[in-house]
């Protein structure tokens, strides 16, 4: 157990990385995301690894809410949006994320990183409401790009990936993901409580 929340620890240290280069990025290009646009949460495409959830399922155990949130996962039907995105408009579009402080890779980067296109050249992760409603500062930074490139996604993502390539080898459904996480987290808990009931013994 100790081995997960040291690991948890320093994925949540990549994180504050991130924040300040992907996030600054996006604050200075102009990009960032309209307040309590939700839009993107609601497609259940969005995928992270389990390492990605793994914070948030360290903090959920401590809390005590790890096995009521795993058999909530486990009950709500397959295909939906992100479980932790709290819808606060009739149509969804406008909500806020419960997680925020949890939140995996994608969410931190997406619209503030870049990725190589199926030509090899640098496109800007950006969504349709912030290309509409920001389209001055989207149009500047294409511009600028080659002058002031975007940090890229694959970086942030190797940057986490390496931290423990068992645990993010694979992309899942965001929903997928944080079960897999908390199983992890409540099978090491329990480990953990018989090895030291032996010890005693």
């Amino acid at each position: 157990m100790q081995r997960l929340r040291e690991l948890s620890r320093r994925v949540e240290a990549v994180y504050g990385e991130m924040a300040d280069i992907y996030a600054g990025y996006q604050q200075a290009r102009g990009l960032h995301c309209r307040s309590g646009c939700g839009a993107c949460c609601l497609h259940p495409e969005i995928e992270a690894s389990v390492l990605d959830m793994l914070p948030l399922a360290m903090h959920l155990f401590d809390q005590g809410t790890a096995e009521s949130t795993l058999a909530q996962l486990e009950a709500a039907p397959a295909g939906t949006s992100c479980p932790m995105y709290q819808p606060l408009s009739f149509d969804g579009k406008q909500g806020q994320c419960r997680i925020y402080q949890w939140r995996p890779t994608l969410c931190r980067t997406f619209g503030a990183a870049g990725y190589r296109d199926k030509h090899g050249k640098t496109a800007l992760s950006t969504c349709k409401t912030i290309k509409q409603e920001r389209s001055s500062a989207y149009a500047e930074t294409l511009i600028a790009m080659e002058l002031d490139p975007p940090p890229m996604l694959s970086h942030a993502r190797q940057q986490v990936n390496q931290l423990d390539y068992e645990l993010s080898r694979s992309s899942l459904p965001i929903a997928e993901a944080m079960q897999a996480a908390l199983r992890k987290v409540l099978f090491q808990a329990c480990y953990s409580e018989v090895d030291i009931d032996q010890q005693i013994a």
